[in-house]
């Protein structure tokens, strides 16, 4: 039984923070990121990557392609002894105006894109655990603004934006320099 949900950022966060990663050559860990996702397994927490891809909206991939891409971390991370148990993408992405070629049917507001907090209910839901007592880590403030919205504790990572998208004006609960300082923080933490 997990003690409670541990919800990681993809980009930036567990791997480097690649605009629009669409490509599998372009998936690189972060260093401490593997001891990181070991030290949360360890603790018994359910390690949940949720993530937006708005390279299906933005028409630079497919879903399939997505969950290739995540499935190919999570194959890395498991050859590396670091056990995800999750994972979430919206592949949605309102915003207009891009060069590319845009999807419509993914262009649109929905409740799964971050600062929204769907993929974090549906997690909670398929892993049968309370959001109470949860994390959320991510580089950036749309992270942050979806911890709290969640009502969860918020941990930004001095990894890929490190907080400088400045999207939101929000503060989160802990500011680690990597994954694995944050892991160190929750691993700590008597729930």
């Amino acid at each position: 039984m997990f003690k409670a949900l541990v919800f990681l950022d993809r980009d930036g966060t567990i791997i480097n923070g690649v605009d629009l990663l669409h490509k599998r050559e372009d998936i690189k860990l972060l260093q401490n990121s593997v001891e990181a996702i070991k030290l949360l397994n360890k603790h018994n927490f359910a390690v949940v990557i949720v993530t937006n891809q708005p390279v299906v909206a933005r028409n630079l991939c497919n879903e399939e392609t997505v969950v290739k891409l995540n499935q190919y971390l999570v194959d890395l991370l498991k050859k590396k002894g670091a056990r995800i148990d999750a994972v979430y993408y919206c592949p949605h992405h309102q915003e207009q105006g891009h060069p590319e070629a845009n999807n419509p049917v993914y262009r649109r507001k929905c409740h799964c894109r971050k600062p929204e907090i769907g993929m974090l209910v549906s997690a909670s839901k398929d892993l049968n655990l309370s959001l109470l007592g949860s994390f959320l880590i991510g580089d950036t403030t749309v992270d942050i603004q979806t911890a709290k919205n969640a009502k969860i504790s918020s941990i930004l990572v001095k990894t890929g934006y490190a907080g400088r998208d400045k999207k939101y004006k929000v503060k989160p609960d802990y500011v680690c320099n990597d994954l694995l300082d944050a892991a160190k923080i929750i691993s700590e933490v008597e729930l």
